[in-house]
């Protein structure tokens, strides 16, 4: 994504934006108000957890960009959109989640449309790589869910793959996700694209195995 200069400076104003998300480990709940804490990571231009926020307004979310611009571009839209205080923005990468969240903090983890880095040298920066599910789940809640939606039929493929290897009960599966109307899940801007082209959406949800559920 280019540059984006007002979004970029917008950041810094932003009233949603959680500028030290560290102080916040262990208490979002508390913080957002809720019970059951959702998590985007990459969330883009934040339509999703915006959105969702205003489906589920007794939950709480927190959505997650590292990208400057795209990050910006969510921060003016749940400040001009979102009138509640159960929706929060940190700008920030995925690999420092276990710097903001406690263990068993999370219910459910939020993967939509992200970076299939289809380089094989790359695999290790895709979100379900191994090194990221080791921090899901840990951070996930006894009965916590991972909900994943992709367009790229390989990170679907890779992304089962490593959710079964690495300690997760696949508990909901599709491979045409939007073939039925699902009004309990809001669209991407990305997922909005692909189904007016009538692509398929690939979905599935996971939770920890009954061992890892002890936690």
């Amino acid at each position: 994504m280019r540059k984006v200069k007002w979004a970029v400076d917008y950041l810094s104003n932003s009233s949603h934006l959680i500028e030290s998300p560290e102080t916040l480990k262990g208490q979002w709940k508390e913080f957002l108000q809720c019970d059951t804490l959702h998590v985007e990571i990459g969330c883009g231009k934040g339509n999703y957890s915006l959105f969702m926020s205003m489906l589920y307004p007794q939950d709480g979310f927190v959505a997650l960009e590292k990208n400057d611009s795209a990050c910006g571009m969510a921060a003016k839209k749940f400040d001009e959109q979102s009138q509640d205080n159960h929706l929060a923005l940190i700008h920030g990468d995925a690999c420092d989640l276990s710097n903001w969240f406690a263990d068993n903090e999370i219910d459910i983890i939020h993967l939509n449309f992200s970076d299939p880095w289809p380089k094989k040298r790359y695999a290790k920066r895709r979100l379900s790589n191994e090194k990221f599910l080791a921090q899901y789940k840990n951070l996930l809640s006894k009965d916590g869910q991972i909900q994943m939606k992709t367009d790229n039929a390989s990170l679907f493929e890779y992304s089962i793959l490593e959710f079964l290897n690495n300690g997760f009960v696949l508990v909901d599966f599709s491979v045409d996700y939007r073939r039925d109307e699902h009004k309990e899940d809001v669209l991407t801007e990305y997922e909005e694209k692909f189904v007016e082209k009538g692509q398929p959406i690939y979905r599935c949800v996971w939770k920890k195995k009954y061992e890892d559920n002890t936690k």
